[in-house]
């Protein structure tokens, strides 16, 4: 395998399973649809964040660190799976959320503080401020911290993607499956940039294209690239991308990040109703969404093979209840 150089811990339910959405694609009038479930990595509920964390973990223990120091939204489903990866090793974790404390804990705030993290909110300043100070109160504390970027999105969390285009590329091998795209959430670019290593590495040809969650498309290209740089030089590879290759659509950025429109809701319920899908009103049902509408418009054509990656984020529904039954 691609990664198999670098270190790894073993923390999700892997390979995550392929499955058809025939319903759905019927509702739609085409395309085919496929799912690849990072829902069901297990990690605390899943989500694909669980795959870049087997490498950044993995990480942090070579490093001898004994403390995880990470950020993220209020519903973050990568800092609710770093708290659980750092309860798996025994590993104290801090945790950096935006802005200032909500009135309830609910959804995937509930779930850090029951994981037993500790939860510091931001407030008028911004994560990475907070963070590189609770790493330096850590050190003189004389403690080892170890600072995982905003969905573990480096070249320490990225490599969990290119071990995962590998798992699509051999199960669609095996069924004997052909897909044209693969659709997915896109926010800290880091998901993007390990598929077009991967991809590009392998050879793999359908193409990897984003539904930006909170960015304009000059971002994620930006992004996605210099991610994929560093990633594919400590790999060893020659697979760099250029932001011109990078495929995103930013036409679904509704009132902003984790503010959920009617785009959302249609989406989570079409999910929910043709499928028995949950999807989140953050990342998941924005990407759906995207994916509806992209259809609709005719850009992904009724005879084409989709593969929509469900990146997980089920537990932030429960803060969200109002507005999904309003």
């Amino acid at each position: 395998m691609l990664t198999d150089t670098l270190p790894r811990v073993r923390l999700g339910h892997l390979p995550t399973p392929l499955d058809e959405l025939p319903r759905l694609s019927r509702a739609l009038g085409g395309p085919r649809l496929l799912i690849k479930r990072d829902d069901q990595t297990g990690l605390a509920t899943g989500g694909n964040k669980t795959r870049k964390l087997e490498f950044t973990v993995a990480e942090a223990l070579r490093r001898g660190s004994d403390t995880l120091v990470t950020m993220g939204g209020v519903q973050s489903n990568h800092v609710r799976q770093t708290a659980a990866a750092a309860a798996i090793h025994g590993l104290r974790c801090v945790v950096v959320l935006r802005g200032e404390a909500p009135s309830q804990v609910t959804g995937n705030l509930l779930l850090d503080h029951l994981l037993g993290a500790r939860v510091v909110f931001s407030g008028e300043r911004t994560r990475e401020q907070v963070a590189e100070q609770i790493v330096a109160e850590e050190q003189a504390a004389g403690r080892r911290p170890y600072l995982i970027p905003v969905g573990a999105s480096d070249e320490f969390g990225a490599p969990g993607f290119v071990a995962a285009i590998e798992e699509l590329n051999a199960q669609l091998t095996e069924r004997r499956l052909h897909v044209d795209r693969i659709v997915f959430a896109s926010s800290s670019f880091g998901t993007q940039a390990g598929m077009c290593v991967g991809a590009r590495a392998l050879g793999f040809r359908p193409q990897i294209a984003a539904i930006a969650i909170d960015s304009s498309r000059a971002e994620v290209q930006a992004g996605v690239a210099e991610i994929a740089s560093r990633t594919s030089r400590r790999l060893g590879l020659e697979a760099f991308v250029s932001p011109g290759e990078v495929v995103a659509y930013d036409g679904y950025l509704g009132a902003g990040y984790a503010v959920m429109g009617e785009p959302e809701r249609e989406a989570i319920q079409l999910a929910a109703r043709y499928e028995g899908i949950l999807l989140d009103p953050v990342y998941t049902g924005r990407a759906m969404a995207g994916l509806v509408d992209l259809v609709r418009k005719g850009v992904l054509g009724k005879d084409e093979t989709i593969l929509f990656w469900h990146t997980g984020g089920a537990a932030a529904l429960y803060a969200y209840a109002d507005g999904l039954l309003g």
